[in-house]
């Protein structure tokens, strides 16, 4: 029986090719997504070789742009587009405009029709909002009040793209009454779906997705946070004329109200991440080189205005809105390329007449582009701030709605870096502050990181392990890194990443499995913690004292154990078992720990002098002294201010030894 393998081919194709093209990337400097769009090229038809079905392709990137908006509105609520609409709403308006404005005059003089060249405008005017949020989670700004921004902006754009929509039409045919006709219908019919989900999706798309979560089944959840998604973008599509990526994101920004939300989230991930992917990979199978090539000065002008003249219209519109300089030069490296949004127009220009598909490819070639340089504009920010900073009286002037409040992670030094804030992280981010030592937390959840922030904790949002955001954390000003991730994989990159840019950083990793341990200490880590093994160690030693088997018999085994677990990963001190003996196998005495203050008449006396035992009959076991274990102190040390000391005995010998300790006390003793 013959089948037909256009699709599985295609697919198979597509993420191959995506695959090497971004490992490629990554290994020469650039970001995977350059990869991603050179992968669309060579199996695309304009190139020799294997051909990709581009309709079969395109449809697999509409689901990836769909999945995207998706998780954009799971951590993007409706107050935080309130929140920005003074200068989101404004803002989108005037750049959308100028950038029209701009594209139409650049195609008058290249002879196109009047039509055309407003097509042109119109696509370039929108920004992609997948190449903005991957743009953003790159730089470690999507958790930021400038990321908030900029996404607000663009969804505000994307808002104005489904009136652009139902324009284009109008331009081939229909009068003025017309026109007015179905715009009205359509924003009825928009008017209508927001009205359901708001009124009756944000009641049943929580309650049905918590039902299913209290049945157990991760595969009927993932099924239901899937079906949400996509399900409701087709809906709105069929019934309403909604865009797919509108619906989905709204859909999305119902669920992230949830208690579910977090999970839905993590389950979305994997689908994300694949058909955003193939969204690049759709991207450059449009791309003709030969056009490209043929029309070069064209394209290069059409991408200058793009890249370039997108983002100084932004820059210039805080002179007039109430954002910081530093949020508008974040906003403009955003704005400066265009993606699936422009597409759309485009593909609706060609399906009215309005554009030829040669002028259709220049848009292609120069979006193709101004993506591939995004991520440079982003790494451009700094330097960017810097220049208009040497402008005082111009910097002031962008800067006259307030400055914006910087992500708390900027400029820290010898701190220690925490990926993960879950019930590991949060005790060790717990003891490090009492500490007083600064550290600084990587979340891969929106809304915790959003939390964290808000309570002080400087915290970035993205992951660790699929993104450049290490490289916003100042490892190589770090003084150590602790990964509490519990997923094997998930240490494993995160650690070889962190290794990579700072080789010389301690790295304390948290093992998921036995057979992790080596791994992750081959991937750089100096010190590798089993959590399961360790508390098994533990229940294994209290059993067996339980049984009454003797500690000199139990702590070689359990020692031994943990030498043949972590190997040579690990490295302990050899007084660490002989005071783990002493502290935690001894049944029927009691340890208790006393410092040593500094009227005490102990100081500058000697073990021997005082002779706690002989009085007391507790024993000093161990000595903590400048955050030093001395086990065992001789009878010739002497001791300090602010040293601790450890006793061993019964409970009325070690209250005897506590109440010796007294200043009182001790001045009645004859020694």
């Amino acid at each position: 029986m013959h089948h037909d393998l256009t699709l599985f081919a295609t697919l198979a194709m597509a993420l191959l090719t995506a695959f090497v093209g971004g490992y490629a990337a990554r290994r020469i400097g650039f970001p995977p997504l350059v990869g991603y769009l050179l992968a669309g090229l060579v199996i695309g038809p304009f190139t020799p070789g294997f051909v990709g079905d581009i309709n079969a392709i395109s449809q697999l990137a509409e689901v990836g742009v769909i999945f995207m908006l998706f998780g954009v509105g799971l951590h993007f609520s409706l107050k935080d587009l309130w929140d920005v609409r003074h200068i989101a709403i404004p803002g989108a308006a005037a750049q959308t405009t100028v950038a029209t404005l701009l594209g139409y005059l650049l195609t008058q003089l290249w002879g196109w029709s009047p039509q055309a060249s407003l097509v042109l405008g119109l696509a370039i005017s929108v920004a992609s909002t997948v190449v903005l949020l991957r743009g953003l989670a790159d730089a470690g700004l999507l958790n930021t009040a400038h990321g908030k921004v900029a996404i607000g902006w663009l969804v505000f754009e994307d808002l104005a793209t489904v009136v652009i929509l139902v324009l284009l039409p109008a331009l081939v045919g229909g009068g003025e009454g017309s026109m007015l006709e179905t715009l009205g219908l359509v924003f009825l019919k928009t008017g209508l779906f927001i009205a359901l989900m708001l009124f009756v999706g944000a009641r049943l798309m929580p309650w049905l997705l918590t039902r299913i979560a209290h049945t157990h089944s991760r595969e009927l959840f993932i099924l239901a946070v899937v079906a949400a998604a996509l399900g409701t973008a087709f809906g709105a599509a069929e019934l309403f004329g909604v865009s797919l990526a509108l619906a989905a994101f709204l859909a999305g920004v119902i669920i992230g109200g949830s208690d579910v939300s977090h999970q839905v989230g993590a389950e979305v991930v994997p689908f994300r991440d694949i058909f955003a992917t193939l969204f690049f990979v759709s991207v450059g199978m449009l791309v003709n080189p030969a056009v490209v090539l043929a029309n070069a000065g064209q394209v290069l002008a059409l991408t200058a205005l793009i890249v370039i003249g997108k983002a100084l219209i932004a820059v210039l519109l805080s002179f007039v809105l109430p954002g910081s300089g530093r949020t508008m030069i974040v906003v403009a490296a955003g704005l400066s390329q265009i993606g699936e949004f422009s597409f759309l127009v485009g593909q609706s220009g060609v399906a009215l007449g309005l554009l030829t598909q040669d002028q259709y490819g220049l848009i292609l070639a120069a979006s193709l582009i101004s993506i591939i340089l995004n991520p440079f504009m982003f790494r451009a920010i700094p330097w960017a701030e810097r220049v208009l900073r040497q402008s005082p009286v111009l910097w002031r002037r962008l800067e006259h709605g307030g400055p914006t409040p910087e992500p708390l992670s900027k400029h820290m030094t010898d701190h220690v870096v925490i990926i993960g804030y879950g019930r590991v992280g949060k005790h060790i981010g717990q003891v490090l502050n009492h500490l007083g030592l600064p550290f600084l937390v990587i979340e891969q959840d929106a809304a915790y990181a959003t939390q964290m922030q808000q309570a002080g904790i400087q915290t970035l949002f993205g992951d660790a392990a699929n993104s450049e955001i290490l490289s916003h954390a100042g490892l190589d000003h770090a003084c150590a890194l602790v990964v509490t991730v519990p997923d094997q994989v998930t240490a494993e990159l995160v650690v070889t990443a962190a290794h990579d840019l700072a080789p010389a950083l301690p790295i304390i990793a948290r093992a998921g499995a036995e057979s992790g341990v080596e791994r992750l200490a081959a991937h750089g880590a100096q010190h590798v913690i089993h959590p399961e093994l360790e508390g098994g160690l533990d229940l294994v030693r209290h059993t067996l004292l339980t049984l009454g088997y003797p500690m000199s018999q139990i702590q070689p085994y359990v020692d031994a154990v943990r030498q043949d677990a972590y190997r040579a990963s690990i490295v302990e001190d050899r007084a660490h078992p002989v005071l783990d003996q002493l502290v935690t196998a001894v049944r029927g005495i009691d340890i208790a720990w006393h410092n040593i203050a500094e009227d005490s008449p102990l100081v500058g006396q000697s073990l021997a002098e005082v002779n706690i035992r002989a009085h007391t009959g507790a024993s000093v076991i161990a000595l903590v002294r400048e955050h030093r274990v001395i086990p065992n102190p001789k009878s010739d040390t002497r001791f300090e201010m602010g040293d601790l000391l450890g006793f061993i005995g019964s409970e009325q010998e070690i209250a005897a030894a506590v109440n010796l300790l007294e200043p009182a006390a001790y001045h009645g003793l004859t020694v």
